[in-house]
């Protein structure tokens, strides 16, 4: 746990410190989460194996801590980003880059990780953080709709092949809130006599409009803004993430018309020990996909899965220029067969 510990909690701490101090601590935190985490990834590329008693209790620890200190780093970065901060233009940028690439490789992977968790006050924990950076109806569609569908077209989270990012990011933004809200219809439809008040999308769209209001009503436009635009930077991060780990990756399907299970061959993966740290092992995405409920320490990697050239944030850069993404993932795609 100590590598998950110090690669998740140092760029919180660097970031409080710059909020309050500006200067060349916003350079600091935007460069350690960059390229800090870069070039440790060229030093130990290597990924540690799970231990045996990996799921103990310090993992959901970590988890529980991340997830109850966002709500006042989301202030703070508000706060610094929109609000009477005293920072120059060129700090309110940097933190708005700074705090956005944390809440979207670090606070999503983490309440990634407790959407999945049986217990309900974790659940309610990874589901206030999704709200909060207005998309709470990540929490539907991914649960009810990506793990299902993932590698078919009923799934907007699944990036077909050529198709680059800035296509992609709006289908999959929409597509998801609207598969979400119809598998959340069906769900509540089987179960029969629930009260509309307990809909998960009257939360979701409730939660958002209290967080810009609270933003607006104490920051001003200003604040406003500033919690569209760190939100909106984290969201990004977030279908960068999907586009990524999914691309061209499809399920067959049977004779009966349904797809096969998910496998190992239906992720792309990375083995580079730092970024997994400190994005809890999202990119062992496989596993997780076999495995939902299996704690982030204990997801493993195994010679079938597809592995990316780079790591997980070196290829959501990549992934940002579609020709260049193409040029370097295509034949990756046509070497499996795809």
């Amino acid at each position: 746990m100590f590598l998950f510990t110090i690669a998740t909690l140092t760029p919180a701490l660097l970031l409080i410190l710059s909020a309050f101090l500006g200067g060349i601590w916003v350079l600091i935190a935007v460069c350690f989460i960059t390229l800090f985490t870069f070039l440790m990834d060229r030093l130990c590329r290597a990924a540690a194996e799970p231990r045996p008693d990996a799921e103990f209790p310090a993992g959901d620890g970590l988890s529980a801590f991340l997830a109850q200190v966002h709500l006042p780093m989301l202030a703070l970065a508000v706060w610094a980003v929109g609000g009477d901060s005293g920072m120059s233009g060129w700090e309110r940028a940097g933190l708005l880059v700074g705090f956005g690439l944390f809440f979207g490789q670090i606070a999503h992977p983490n309440a990634h990780e407790l959407i999945h968790r049986g217990n309900r006050w974790l659940g309610e924990l990874g589901k206030m953080v999704y709200v909060s950076l207005l998309i709470g109806h990540h929490v539907s569609a991914h649960r009810l709709v990506h793990h299902v569908h993932v590698g078919t077209d009923a799934d907007p989270s699944s990036a077909r092949r050529g198709e680059g990012f800035w296509r992609f990011a709006k289908r999959g933004w929409t597509g998801a809130f609207r598969a979400g809200l119809r598998a959340e219809n069906e769900r509540r439809a089987r179960a029969g006599h629930m009260s509309p008040l307990s809909h998960p999308y009257l939360h979701y769209a409730g939660g958002a409009l209290v967080a810009m209001a609270l933003a607006g009503l104490a920051l001003g436009p200003g604040g406003l803004a500033a919690l569209i635009g760190v939100a909106g930077y984290a969201q990004i991060q977030m279908l960068l993430s999907d586009y990524v780990q999914h691309y061209g990756l499809r399920r067959v399907l049977r004779p009966d018309g349904k797809p096969v299970p998910v496998g190992p061959e239906h992720s792309w993966n990375t083995p580079h020990r730092y970024s997994s740290a400190m994005m809890l092992n999202a990119p062992r995405h496989s596993d997780h996909h076999m495995h939902p409920s299996r704690h982030y320490p204990a997801l493993r990697l195994s010679p079938e899965m597809p592995v990316l050239p780079h790591s997980l944030p070196v290829m959501a850069v990549i992934a940002l220029w579609p020709g260049l993404w193409q040029r370097v993932m295509d034949p990756r795609l046509a070497a499996l067969g795809l």
